[in-house]
């Protein structure tokens, strides 16, 4: 059974004419639905860890989990901290089929993406998108995952592969769990499919938020463990440690 929406259905007529931002309801300023205003006010990501990304009070720095305990990924990509109205909007996404908002979010991850690129960050070979338990999969009726990376690989040119990891344990809701609980509720969670192979290549986890990097860890040794050279995460956002505002 594939309930995802169809990869050539458009969830939104994006056209380069103007647009209505999707915000405010203003006219936008670019072929994107967002205006100007808007986009500058979203809650950009500033200093954050160089790998999992965290929020942090300058830059250049690793936070002390990771020096730590170095994580199987090499880098997190997010363009803005898990707060309002970020955090409204992919809710709405996710939770409520709102696809244009992901969709918008999508494109301007995609762009920040290309100004990774073109300072420097290699380029990731494939997209490889957080799956879904088959349960959770038919009571929502897509992956917002696997729409954010056909979007991206669709942008950035890079291809996206759907099939080659699996969930095969339904783990449950991982919202109200803590960073150890989240680790041990994953374990086994993820398998890699017989045809899967990674040997040698640069792949890229996409997801929609990244909190304590307990999904994006298992599924990055799983593939390094499976012979990829690097492993990054591209998400939409990052929250801050908890009580953190910024």
């Amino acid at each position: 059974m594939r309930c995802q929406p169809h990869n050539k259905a458009q969830v939104y007529i994006w056209l380069k004419n103007t647009q209505i931002c999707l915000l405010c309801s203003e006219p936008a300023d670019g072929s994107a639905p967002i205006c100007m205003a808007c986009e500058t006010d979203l809650p950009w990501l500033g200093d954050h860890c160089q790998s999992c990304a965290l929020p942090l009070p300058a830059a250049g720095l690793t936070c002390g989990q990771c020096l730590a305990q170095p994580p199987a990924f090499e880098q997190v990509i997010a363009p803005w901290t898990y707060n309002f109205p970020i955090d409204s909007l992919i809710t709405r996404f996710k939770h409520s089929a709102k696809w244009p908002f992901g969709h918008l979010l999508g494109e301007l991850l995609a762009q920040a993406l290309q100004h990774h690129f073109e300072d420097d960050l290699p380029r990731a070979d494939f997209l490889l998108p957080v799956p879904l338990a088959t349960r959770r999969l038919r009571q929502r009726g897509f992956n917002q995952a696997a729409m954010l990376a056909r979007w991206l690989g669709k942008s950035l040119e890079i291809p996206c592969d759907e099939r080659s990891l699996v969930r095969t344990q339904d783990t449950g809701a991982q919202q109200n769990l803590n960073a150890e609980a989240r680790k041990k509720n994953l374990r086994n969670a993820f398998a890699l499919t017989p045809e899967a192979s990674f040997k040698g290549r640069h792949l890229a986890l996409v997801d929609d938020v990244l909190t304590t990097g307990a999904t994006a860890q298992a599924l990055a040794q799983l593939l390094m463990d499976a012979g990829a050279a690097r492993v990054d995460v591209y998400c939409l956002a990052r929250t801050p440690k908890p009580g953190d505002t910024a």
